[in-house]
């Protein structure tokens, strides 16, 4: 949200600067690679098609609540971690998206006050 002094606030100018880190990228930098896990040996254990692991970590396909259970089951990790980073993608997407849209849009109670 712009101030009076027409400066971005700290949140805004993080979501500028920082980019937006893709589950695919996660998964390959903080698990594969430090594991000495290969793509293809993830899809064969947790039965999934190896194009589809791929897809992930090049960040072209998100991950799924089919994907996330499998991730955690082999992992050892929550599904709602799987999830949680695919929806915090998702969500800075579209605020980096519809940003301007959004602060457009009025509170409900400011519709009271008018």
């Amino acid at each position: 949200m712009r101030r009076g002094n027409r400066r971005l606030s700290l949140g805004e100018r993080n979501r500028k600067k920082i980019p937006n880190v893709h589950p695919g990228e996660i998964l390959n930098e903080e698990f594969l690679l430090p594991m000495k896990i290969t793509a293809y040996r993830l899809a064969k254990e947790t039965k999934l098609n190896p194009t589809r692991i791929s897809e992930i970590i090049r960040g072209k396909r998100g991950i799924t609540a089919d994907t996330a259970l499998r991730f955690s089951k082999f992992f050892g990790n929550s599904v709602e971690f799987w999830m949680g980073i695919q929806d915090e993608f998702e969500i800075q997407e579209e605020r980096r998206k519809i940003g301007p849209e959004l602060e457009g849009i009025r509170h409900y109670k400011e519709l009271i006050k008018a």
